[in-house]
């Protein structure tokens, strides 16, 4: 039989809503600043109080129960009345926007396009705190500890919101020094004879990258890494030619290479689980990068 909702129940309703978020008891006691048997305890004494589980173990993290599902509205407006209260306390006219937002993006989209806006957004709420994982990978139906998560290419994705952020081009580039001494390519096929500087071949898991490199027919193998500036920095230093994002590029030493013949269109696509996007917080970050606009590659 369930217990009478206490007001010491507020701590395990804040709680549910953050694992809920986040997916992981881990990411959940980090951003709470408390410990694992922690959010356990108040997870526990919530599901006593609510007579069922409102969290049930998934293969990537925790998932909400229909339970929990049903509980999630209250636990939102719970904290919106705490955060309404802090304002209150601060003397502000409004609530601010507080907490962790955990992105995951690709080093090259966070540098260039996502900390402009993302920084602008935290000098306006200086309570909001942001964590950014750099990396470039396929999408996971659920990432435990991520509340944004920025892909390349369109993705498919049950019970998340998709936002398409903005379009870029993958074009060839190389210094002037590198194209005398080894010969200006005047054909894609041409390319057979050049290194090329892009990501490793066995550890590139993205479908539009993938689909750039496969547009060269032949090359040889430059200095290859998992970040775009490693690709860059190789093309800098005469290493070959670099397969290269073109808002990436602000270097005057960079020449572009084939400019008329070859080119390959790509996107960044945010993605934001449901339950994350009910987050004031997550939604201002994700609004901030759709806002972001890609540097000018300079001529």
């Amino acid at each position: 039989m369930p217990s009478r909702i206490q007001p010491n129940h507020l701590e395990g309703m804040i709680t549910f809503l953050t694992v809920a978020r986040l997916g992981r008891y881990t990411a959940a006691a980090h951003a709470l600043g408390v410990n694992h048997s922690t959010v356990s305890r108040r997870i526990a004494d919530l599901e006593k109080a609510l007579g069922g589980k409102v969290l049930a173990r998934g293969a990537d993290g925790w998932e909400i129960t229909d339970l929990g599902t049903r509980a999630l509205p209250e636990a939102e407006r719970a904290e919106r009345a705490l955060a309404g209260l802090s304002s209150l306390a601060d003397g502000t006219t409004s609530p601010q926007l507080r907490g962790i937002v955990n992105i995951a993006a690709p080093d090259a989209f966070t540098s260039c396009i996502a900390i402009p806006p993302l920084a602008a957004l935290q000098r306006r709420e200086p309570r909001l705190r942001l964590e950014i994982l750099t990396a470039t990978q396929q999408l996971r139906q659920r990432r435990a500890g991520i509340d944004i998560e920025v892909v390349i290419g369109e993705p498919v994705v049950n019970r998340a919101v998709t936002r398409k952020l903005t379009d870029y081009h993958l074009r060839l580039y190389a210094t002037r020094e590198y194209l005398d001494a080894a010969g200006t390519p005047t054909c894609v096929e041409d390319l057979a004879q050049h290194r090329l500087n892009y990501y490793i071949e066995t550890a590139l898991q993205v479908d539009e990258l993938d689909l750039g490199i496969r547009r060269i027919p032949d090359y040889r193998y430059g200095i290859s890494s998992t970040s775009v500036f490693a690709h860059i920095s190789a093309t800098l230093a005469g290493s070959g030619i670099g397969l290269l994002p073109d808002f990436a590029i602000d270097d005057p030493r960079l020449v572009p290479v084939l400019a008329e013949e070859f080119s390959h269109a790509a996107s960044y696509w945010a993605v934001v689980r449901d339950e994350n996007y009910r987050n004031p917080a997550v939604r201002a970050c994700l609004a901030a990068l759709a806002a972001g606009k890609p540097s000018q590659p300079t001529p």
